[in-house]
């Protein structure tokens, strides 16, 4: 049983038609993010990240992603082009169901990087693959344990090394009945300031927005379905580093505010561009709430 305003993974959802994965596919170049290299050969692969990264365990790990989700659906992509070969990024990644965790993390492997990500702690508890997870990247996050600050500081920390990493703003699946992405959490918006500031210049953000696996019954998920994700151009917050030598201790509230809501409108947008529907008029649900509120005006 569902716990309150948690949705039930058995909730109903539409599956993606062929019909609208046919009009993506002549607006896009739809690829099967799937293999190696989707985006063609000419690719380089991160060599010294690979390495850095548990090998053995992750190519284990990505072979048993790939098998699975080659039977389970039909997998297609656009705008992995904008992942950057080397250094630090962000990626922003919507959270439909358990299941769609695996599309931006097994595609960004695909392209050759290997990114930290951030997980619930008990996703590291799952029997064996709980430790795989731990072994590719996964980084912990306690929630509700009063840690944040010291969550923030190791993310902030790995991209100052070098590496990128993966985030869902929303902190857990979305609980917006109609399963748009819910109110987002300030984490990703602090991290990318923060580390924009260490590093001198701003860090690369990308918004990653999946849909389509919450219609596969994971019990028997014949016929397969259609999953698709956008990974969207990269998000521009120039602006909110103008003046970033001024700060103090760390980056003022209104610029946090302000990355959070343009993170959580671009994700929207790109679920927008993959369903062909449009946002609610009536605003986001709100997590804390479970109600829906209006939108505040864009900044």
């Amino acid at each position: 049983m569902a716990s309150k305003g948690k949705p039930s993974p058995r909730s109903a959802v539409a599956p993606l038609s062929n019909a609208r994965v046919a009009e993506l596919a002549e607006r896009h170049h739809l690829v099967d993010p799937m293999h190696d290299f989707p985006t063609g050969r000419d690719r380089k692969a991160n060599v010294a990240e690979i390495n850095a990264q548990n090998p053995k365990a992750t190519k284990r790990l990505l072979t048993g992603v790939d098998v699975v989700f080659r039977a389970s659906c039909k997998t297609r992509a656009w705008g992995l082009e904008h992942v950057p070969e080397d250094g630090p990024f962000i990626t922003a990644a919507s959270h439909v169901t358990m299941f769609d965790v695996f599309v931006p993390m097994a595609s960004l492997f695909h392209m050759g990087r290997r990114p930290r990500y951030m997980a619930k702690a008990e996703m590291a508890k799952w029997p064996v693959i709980g430790k795989w997870f731990q072994l590719v990247g996964m980084q912990p996050v306690q929630r509700h344990s009063g840690k944040a600050k010291q969550i923030e500081e190791t993310s902030i920390d790995i991209l100052t090394s070098g590496r990128p990493l993966t985030v869902w703003p929303e902190g857990t699946v979305t609980r917006d009945p109609k399963k748009w992405v819910m109110s987002t959490k300030e984490g990703a918006a602090f991290i990318a300031l923060e580390a924009s500031r260490r590093l001198g210049a701003q860090v690369p953000l990308f918004c990653a927005a999946t849909w389509g696996a919450a219609s596969i019954n994971h019990w028997w998920p014949w016929p397969r379905k259609n999953v698709v994700m956008y990974y969207g151009p990269q998000l521009d917050y120039s602006d909110l580093l103008a003046d970033m030598d001024s700060w103090g201790n760390e980056p003022p509230a209104e610029a946090v505010d302000a990355l959070n809501w343009r993170i959580f409108r671009q994700l929207n947008r790109q679920l927008e561009e993959i369903r062909g529907e449009r946002f609610p008029e009536a605003g986001y649900w709100d997590y804390r709430t479970m109600s829906r509120k209006p939108l505040p005006a864009e900044k």
